[in-house]
């Protein structure tokens, strides 16, 4: 049960940073879009950001604090990606 936590932080990190992002009007993917993307790009900066820092247990990127900047920051980024290619694509069409 305890292992499932640090996900679902992530989870929800990623979704907030992803509407956060998605704020921009040139970025938005729509509220579900945002939402989607932002979670999946949470969870998985939230899970690799630990790993990159290369810290044990103590590290403080392994706490919730690191759970909810790498979750939200993940979702930022890949929601902002996502809505530059598909910007990009539109304007090609």
């Amino acid at each position: 049960m305890d292992a499932i936590i640090p996900i679902l932080v992530q989870l929800v990190a990623g979704a907030v940073g992803g509407n956060l992002a998605g704020a921009v009007k040139n970025l938005s993917l729509g509220t579900t879009g945002n939402t989607v993307a932002g979670g999946i790009g949470g969870l998985i900066l939230g899970q690799l950001l630990p790993m990159l820092a290369g810290g044990g247990v103590d590290s403080a990127l392994s706490g919730i604090v690191g759970q909810l900047i790498g979750g939200g920051a993940g979702g930022a980024v890949l929601t902002a990606v996502i809505g530059l290619i598909k910007n990009s694509m539109a304007n090609k069409a």
